[in-house]
């Protein structure tokens, strides 16, 4: 999110392209660029196509070597400002107006879900290590997004959860706690948001690939499946991919505790820290 309290999409790709605006200008090679910043050639090229946010002195050096006057300096300010990683910035585009975010999580609580204090724990955890800004940025962005629940007209919102997500006490049991009776209280206010947690006695079930988010876009005119790994994304929005992928996902609801068994799990795991 930005200063002026917008969402702050598009960040990192618009800073790229400015900068390479600037860097074809002034007749200078990325790998140029890079012998001057302490970057590699590729790692300049990532951060011209938004893939990468630039870091330390990168843009205190480039601005002036490419005549720029202050402008990189100040479209930088709006990347960290932005809150969301590079590889994040096209799926939170559709993120924002879909009609249906589908979520099956593993590890720990989805985003959508989080408190602040549990997302602050969660990006304290990053490593290499955030600066404190940049991690109020992070935390600010992520409960940005969950004013998509309230959005008019509602989107349909569903989550599969592992047991294991509920339990792990990232930022301590209190935390833990807290953002659990969240929860709890996400599903009695919100009609539009159902919550399941797996079964942990199953076996096997349809999710042991991991986790995946499922997005039926604006008016459902299409569907894509997002996918977060170590450092980076992406997103499928081709068959057989995208079916087979909201066939596995209607498995998995099938398979994992009713809406109603689920919400008295997620209060006796809170009340048990």
């Amino acid at each position: 999110m930005n200063k002026d309290g917008k969402q702050g999409v598009g960040a990192a790709k618009t800073f790229g392209m400015m900068l390479r605006f600037y860097r074809e200008r002034a007749k200078y090679s990325q790998e140029a660029v890079g012998k001057e910043t302490g970057y590699s050639k590729s790692q300049v090229a990532m951060i011209e196509r938004g893939l990468r946010h630039p870091k330390g002195e990168f843009v205190p050096i480039v601005d002036p070597l490419l005549g720029a006057q202050g402008a990189l300096l100040k479209l930088a300010e709006d990347v960290v400002a932005s809150g969301v990683a590079p590889w994040f910035e096209d799926y939170l585009e559709e993120e924002i107006k879909a009609a249906g975010i589908h979520w099956y999580e593993t590890h720990l609580l989805p985003g959508l879900l989080q408190t602040a204090d549990y997302a602050r724990s969660v990006f304290g955890c990053a490593v290499p290590a955030l600066e404190d800004e940049e991690i109020e940025a992070h935390v600010l962005a992520r409960l940005k997004r969950q004013e998509v629940f309230y959005r008019k007209p509602a989107p349909l919102v569903t989550f599969v959860l592992e047991l294991s997500a509920l339990r792990r006490p990232i930022g301590g049991p209190d935390i833990l706690r807290k953002n659990l009776l969240h929860i709890r209280d996400v599903i009695a206010e919100l009609r539009n948001v159902t919550i399941q947690v797996m079964d942990e006695r199953r076996p096997v079930h349809a999710g042991l690939n991991g986790p995946f988010i499922l997005l039926e876009t604006e008016e459902r005119r299409g569907q894509l499946i997002y996918v977060e790994g170590q450092g980076g994304s992406y997103i499928l929005t081709e068959q057989p991919e995208v079916g087979d992928s909201f066939a596995r996902y209607s498995a998995l609801r099938a398979q994992a505790h009713t809406p109603e068994h689920s919400a008295r799990l997620i209060e006796q795991v809170a009340h048990e820290l």
